[in-house]
C-alpha cells in the first residue's frame, strides 16, 4: 500500500510540474522547462523509493552491465556490412523489377491478348 502511495506521489509531483508549466505561461520558457525538469527529477526520486522503483533501478544497472559486455563491430566491419546490405538491396530490386516486367508481359500479352 505504501508503494502505491509513493508512486502516486511521484505522479503528482510530475503533474504539478506540468501544470506549473502552463500556469506560469507569462514566464520565460527556459524557466518553465526548468520547472518541469525539476518536477520529473523529483518524481523519479520519489518513485525510486518504492519497491517497483528499486527493482527498475536494479534492472537498469544490470542492463548497463550487459551493454558493457557487448562486442561492438569495428568501423571496417560496419562499412563492409553496410556495403553488403546495399548490394543485396540493389540485387533484389533488380530481380523484383525483372519478375514484375515478366509477369506484366505474361498477363497482358499472353493471357489477355491486349499487348502491342
Amino acid at each position: 500500500m505504501i508503494d502505491k502511495l509513493k508512486l502516486a506521489a511521484a505522479l503528482l509531483v510530475v503533474a504539478v510540474g506540468i501544470a506549473a508549466f502552463y500556469y506560469f505561461s507569462e514566464m520565460s520558457i527556459l524557466l518553465r522547462a526548468g520547472m518541469v525538469i525539476i518536477a520529473v527529477i523529483g518524481g523519479l526520486s520519489v518513485a525510486l523509493l518504492s519497491t517497483q522503483g528499486k527493482a527498475a533501478w536494479e534492472f537498469a544497472k544490470g542492463a548497463r552491465l550487459e551493454l558493457r559486455k557487448v562486442v561492438w563491430p569495428t568501423r571496417r566491419e560496419t562499412v563492409q556490412t553496410t556495403g553488403m546490405v546495399l548490394l543485396m538491396v540493389v540485387i533484389v530490386g533488380i530481380y523484383l523489377w525483372i519478375m514484375d516486367t515478366l509477369l506484366f508481359w505474361v498477363v497482358y500479352d499472353l493471357v489477355l491478348g491486349t499487348g502491342t
